[in-house]
């Protein structure tokens, strides 16, 4: 059964960084891409990166330069590192699976969730 379930959710102060984790199960992350997306209350579900099976990586203009998506094969497990976080990046960040790159705009294309994991920042 594919499930992916996220962790490293957490509060933080304006200016500090955390982890997450998605684990997968059921099928093998290596032959499909991954990404993360948030939503904040009262607004839209929007993409912040996603990383093909060759590791190519893409990012949202608003996360550039303080977000890193990376994958492990091995451990079967995405991670996103958020470093600088801001109040804005509050919101519930949900991890997603597709066997095709879907891209940051096509949410609702995305084939698997996870459950999602909140991150709250505070200023």
């Amino acid at each position: 059964q594919v499930q992916l379930v996220e962790s490293g959710g957490g509060s933080v102060q304006a200016g500090g960084s955390l982890r997450l984790s998605c684990a997968a199960s059921g099928y093998t992350i290596s032959s499909y891409y991954m990404a993360w997306f948030r939503q904040a209350p009262g607004k839209e579900r929007e993409g912040v990166a996603t990383i093909a099976e060759g590791g190519m990586t893409d990012y949202a203009d608003s996360v550039k330069g303080r977000f890193t998506i990376s994958r492990d094969n091995a451990k079967n497990t995405v991670y996103l590192q958020m470093n600088s976080l801001k109040p804005e990046d509050t919101g519930m960040y949900y991890c997603a699976a597709a066997p095709y790159g879907y891209g940051l705009e096509n949410p609702n294309s995305w084939s698997f969730w996870g459950q999602g994991t909140q991150v709250t920042v505070s200023s």
